[in-house]
């Protein structure tokens, strides 16, 4: 084999690795984008960026799936006035609120097409299509259960009515600016 031969593979061998790297990459800032927080959090939980992508990309195919909707003006008008009756709850009862606004949030996801398993499953579905706040859905879940323990103090417990909120508010895709939590002085 000749030189020119030989510098021509070679050439073609890096060009293809670039390629790759660059479509790689291309991947990962893609995941990044639209995963957000959620990308860095996956990523601090498994420890490597590929096993990350793989998680992630899995995500996605499994909510490629199902059947996601917008909800239609009559059902945002009763999800609201649900939330509503949530907020005043919290005055007299905000253990029994809490427990209203999980069951709230769940009843938004499965008319929207969300399945209905256990809440990891839930909160990586959530992921795909609610980056910005899983973690307040995970933080709320994290509040609620020290609830059903008797654990949760009440500022705990606003802060899990918060929580939701942002959650509720993004499932409904409006941002509803009279639908602040009791008490929470914003």
């Amino acid at each position: 084999m000749d030189t020119t031969m030989m510098l021509v593979i070679v050439l073609a061998l890096v060009a293809a690795g670039v390629a790759i790297w660059l479509l790689q990459r291309q991947r990962s800032d893609r995941l990044r984008e639209r995963f957000g927080p959620e990308y860095e959090r996956t990523r601090a939980t498994l420890g490597d960026a590929r096993k990350t992508e793989a998680v992630l990309a899995a995500r996605e195919k499994r909510v490629e799936k199902f059947h996601i909707r917008s909800l239609g003006r009559d059902e945002i008008t009763r999800f609201a006035e649900v939330w509503r009756h949530v907020q005043t709850l919290f005055v007299d009862d905000p253990k029994g609120a809490i427990k209203e606004a999980d069951h709230l949030v769940n009843e938004v996801m499965l008319a929207r097409g969300y399945p209905m398993v256990d809440f990891d499953q839930r909160a990586a579905d959530i992921s795909v299509d609610h980056p910005a706040v899983v973690e307040h859905y995970r933080a709320a879940r994290a509040i609620a259960a020290r609830n059903d323990g008797g654990s949760a103090n009440t500022e705990e417990l606003r802060q899990a009515v918060i929580h939701y909120r942002a959650l509720f508010d993004d499932l409904l895709e409006e941002k509803r600016t009279d639908m602040k939590p009791a008490h929470t002085g914003r």
